[in-house]
């Protein structure tokens, strides 16, 4: 879908002057690989430094803000839906997250019961009515559910609100896999609008045995490791008392990391179309890397 921008410059027209929006990425990655602890901890650190973000949650589950609003269990855009509301305003869904973050939650019907996917194309629906997007945000990020398995959760890229794609993954086969299937989503998408793939990040447990396997896996499907997060117990602590490791322990180092990651993503965005493997070569490639995985990956 072409934004009204994208359809005056194809007529050689030039539109009305916009205010500026926000950076906009999104992340995906296997379930339970760790999207929600990184985004939220990505936000906070962000807005520490006097950003102002919006973190947008893409799962029924309704747990991406947890570590970041005061209250919980969250508002969601379809418990309101189901309960009546019409003509929303952004007060009735934005949550406060802290100093210099926002935060909505999608959220999605009881389990087993529709399509929690349709919920993100009415999501926007409302952002866009609402004037959202121009409320001064230097971020927006969406959290978003598992693989690009449904259309549903392929909005964010697909429609063009999200500029960048960050896959979180770790060195385990089946986040692999579903890396190599986000990877496909995008490289589709890219072929007909502006989205394109920021890189992944890295979640691991054991940095001295993964990072070989990401890294070869990056290689292989064009694309870089944006920034690398080994398991640290502070991490688990803060999550108990739903908070970011910054507001946690602010002097702990393991901060650091996740200033090194706010860095990499401020400083070093290289955008690009990536070159995922098809089913035979992605089963080929991780049979391989995981067969030698042991003596020598390289």
């Amino acid at each position: 879908m072409l934004s009204i921008e994208k359809q005056l410059r194809s007529l050689g027209a030039q539109p009305a002057t916009q205010p500026a929006r926000p950076r906009s990425l999104a992340f995906y990655g296997k379930g339970g690989v760790g999207k929600s602890t990184v985004v939220s901890n990505l936000t906070a650190t962000l807005a520490a430094r006097g950003r102002k973000v919006l973190q947008v949650g893409c799962d029924p589950k309704r747990d991406s803000s947890r570590n970041l609003i005061k209250t919980f269990p969250p508002t969601t855009l379809m418990d309101l839906l189901a309960a009546g509301r019409s003509n929303l305003a952004p007060e009735d869904l934005i949550m406060d997250g802290g100093s210099g973050v926002e935060c909505i939650e999608v959220g999605g019907p009881k389990p087993g019961v529709g399509c929690a996917g349709r919920g993100l194309g009415r999501l926007f629906e409302e952002l866009e009515g609402m004037e959202v997007f121009d409320r001064g945000y230097d971020y927006v990020f969406y959290d978003v559910l598992g693989d690009v398995v449904c259309g549903g959760f392929a909005v964010p890229m697909r429609d063009g609100y999200a500029e960048e794609v960050y896959v979180v993954t770790s060195g385990e086969f089946m986040s692999l896999y579903a890396a190599n299937n986000i990877a496909r989503g995008i490289a589709n998408y890219a072929e007909q609008g502006d989205i394109r793939m920021g890189g992944l990040i890295a979640n691991v447990k054991d940095m001295a045995y993964d990072r070989a396997l990401i890294e070869q896996f990056a290689k292989r499907i064009g694309t870089h490791v944006v920034g690398w997060l080994e398991w640290d117990k502070v991490v688990c602590e803060a999550e108990r008392r739903r908070q970011p490791v910054v507001r946690y322990r602010p002097e702990h180092p393991y901060v650091q990391t996740w200033q090194a990651l706010a860095d990499a993503l401020e400083k070093q965005a290289r955008p690009h179309i990536p070159k995922p493997m098809s089913d035979v070569e992605l089963d080929v490639f991780l049979e391989e890397l995981f067969g030698y995985g042991e003596a020598d990956p390289a």
